[in-house]
């Protein structure tokens, strides 16, 4: 490597990464040659508005073509904002709204906002959203780059989504300020043996847990830990090839199929808690701006349950805020853990935590201090902008100083539903799992949770019938506890009809149920009701990890025909609610804004 080849290199567009590799040397070994050698990109301006109006933010791309540099200076202070980068499922557009929103709140703090985004179609990426958009790869060398150009004061991370954290600590050995929760402790969050050591600190319960690095050290903490459990890659994006396994064989074949394992890529094993409420909490928190964490101000913006039972990836579970079925208890619980985790990592800015709650024990999933998934949701419901509000804290000022002091608490029910493209996707099941599938996100509101619950159903794009045939077919660990839901479509007028085993338990509890051939064993069959639109609904809980072809059918067909289907037993049970409420009230239309002025309290808690 000499001078010429390594211009030639880069004016090709090799990165610094990718020569390193190429000549057995580090990442940083070929930036410092390159710095030596003086070779930096310089960055050209991109029309954005194609002259046909005045274009505001100036769009850059850079090359290492030798011309005039055409970056725009400014005496202002500057802030880098580090946006998602593609968008794909598991990197939720939800990640955009936190950036947008970053941009739009350090505009009003007098910063010029610098976002970094390689993504055309995102919000953060119009042209009226911030100061200076480099439109570029979020890679170390490119964000390095730009940081340097512009000589910024700092850096966000935290809004992005997994991508820009992965970024953080690298960043900030190359000097760039990190502003808000350091990325020390968000590695204390992320690796599991610092996270173990702080909630033993704190006295906070974890399921039980380990760290296998092949395949055999995978079975034998399985094995001591007991059937089932949640396996997943470390530092995962999107619940990205995350399963609950259940036996030997299943682990065995993921760990072969699934995932590489090594020292250098752990795979992470968690006792599954079967049957426990699981509770998303989102926060807000300025403890990080303080000498002593403790003085700092902790505020709950959101406690968020859960309709799906634990297992089913945030991302994709109906939840509802405020908790519908958890006691004080149990709140006053997560509250404690959520304001010590919060100041123990001295969080500045926001921190989402997931719990599952079984048996009356509060446990601690998973900390994540940065924005999440259910920000845009929890804003919206409770009428406060958590990331605009995060983002000023990051930059020095206190929630007192902000006006929030207290949690806020709807008096009316708010329910996130999931949407999803398995109708865009001929033959792909249906059934939600640890790993994200969905792809936006409903929201309905109202005084009556059961009516919230079927608003969100109409949002998502599929109504709950108020009346006609529910298809019921469970597994056989739900059979007992489907004859009180069955019973409830009954009562409500419903005509049952089930296959053999199921119609079965229905009528020995009392039913008058319809029995219908098993797909493939007769005619018609479950199928040929839903093309005919003979069923109005269907409850349909799978038979296993490896479920059924003839269930996997019966899930698509229901899709096809838009039926509305419910997965689990909870989610048929909220169901239920729905309609009966419908029924007895109907619904009415308010505005976000007519909710916020009246039907929020302030609920102060230290």
């Amino acid at each position: 490597m000499n001078f010429e080849i390594l211009k030639r290199a880069k004016e090709l567009g090799f990165s610094d990464r990718q020569i390193a590799y190429l000549t057995g040397r580090k990442e940083g070994e070929v930036r410092a040659e390159r710095r030596r050698a003086g070779l930096s990109p310089c960055f050209r301006l991109v029309d954005t508005c194609a002259a046909e109006f005045e274009a505001y933010t100036p769009y850059y791309y850079s090359t290492y073509d030798r011309g005039e540099d055409e970056v725009r200076g400014s005496d202002k202070k500057k802030v880098m904002i580090i946006g998602g980068g593609p968008n794909r499922i598991g990197q939720g557009i939800e990640f955009d709204y936190c950036c947008v929103h970053a941009a739009f709140a350090l505009k009003e703090e007098g910063f010029e906002t610098i976002m970094v985004n390689s993504n055309p179609e995102t919000v953060s990426t119009d042209y009226d959203t911030s100061d200076k958009l480099y439109f570029e790869p979020l890679t170390l060398e490119d964000v390095l780059n730009i940081y340097e150009k512009e000589e910024c004061w700092g850096a966000i991370a935290q809004f992005g989504g997994q991508t820009p954290l992965n970024l953080a600590l690298s960043l900030q050995a190359e000097g760039v300020n990190i502003i808000g929760t350091t990325p020390q402790m968000i590695e204390v969050a992320e690796d599991r043996e610092l996270f173990a050591a702080m909630l033993n600190k704190l006295d906070i319960p974890q399921p039980p847990n380990g760290i296998a690095v092949c395949e055999e050290g995978a079975i034998e903490i399985s094995r001591r830990l007991g059937y089932p459990v949640l396996v997943r890659p470390s530092f995962v994006l999107g619940g990205r090839a995350m399963q609950i396994v259940y036996s030997d064989e299943q682990l065995a074949r993921y760990m072969r199929f699934a995932v590489e394992a090594s020292p250098e890529r752990p795979v992470l094993i968690d006792k599954f808690l079967e049957d426990a409420i699981e509770v998303d909490v989102d926060s807000i928190s300025d403890a990080g701006n303080y000498d002593d964490a403790s003085q700092g101000s902790v505020v709950i913006g959101g406690i968020l349950e859960h309709i799906e039972y634990a297992g089913v990836h945030s991302g994709d579970a109906a939840m509802v805020l405020p908790p519908h079925s958890l006691d004080s208890e149990a709140i006053d619980t997560i509250r404690r853990h959520t304001h010590a985790m919060a100041r123990e990592l001295r969080v500045s800015g926001l921190m989402n935590v997931q719990y599952a709650v079984k048996d009356g024990t509060v446990y601690v999933l998973e900390v994540n201090p940065r924005a999440s998934r259910t920000i845009p949701f929890v804003s919206k419901a409770v009428g406060v902008p958590l990331a605009k509000l995060a983002a000023k804290v990051m930059t020095g000022r206190s929630l007192k100083e902000l006006g929030l002091t207290t949690e806020k608490w709807p008096r009316y029910w708010a329910v996130k539903e999931s949407v999803f493209p398995f109708n865009r996707f001929h033959g792909q099941d249906i059934l939600l799992s640890p790993e994200m599938r969905s792809t936006g996100e409903v929201m309905g509101l109202d005084y009556n949770v059961g009516i919230a619950y079927a608003k969100s159903q109409m949002a998502a794009g599929v109504s709950l019938p108020l009346e006609g045939t529910v298809f019921i077919s469970v597994n056989d660990a739900d059979k007992r506890d489907i004859v009180g839901i069955a019973r409830d479509f009954y009562n409500l007028g419903f005509k049952i009809i089930s296959t053999k085993g199921t119609a079965d338990t229905l009528e020995k509890a009392g039913l008058s149920v319809g029995t219908v051939s098993k797909v493939n064993e007769g005619r018609p069959d479950p199928t040929d009701l839903l093309i005919n639109h003979e069923v109005q609904i269907v409850v349909n809980t799978p038979s296993g990890q490896a479920p059924r072809a003839d269930e996997v059918k019966i899930r698509i067909t229901a899709i096809q025909m838009n039926t509305p289907i419910m997965t689990t037993l909870s989610s048929a049970r909220a169901a239920v609610r729905g309609i009966s409420s419908l029924r007895e009230r109907g619904y009415g239309v308010k505005s976000l804004q007519e909710h916020h002025e009246k039907e929020v309290e302030s609920v102060d808690v230290k």
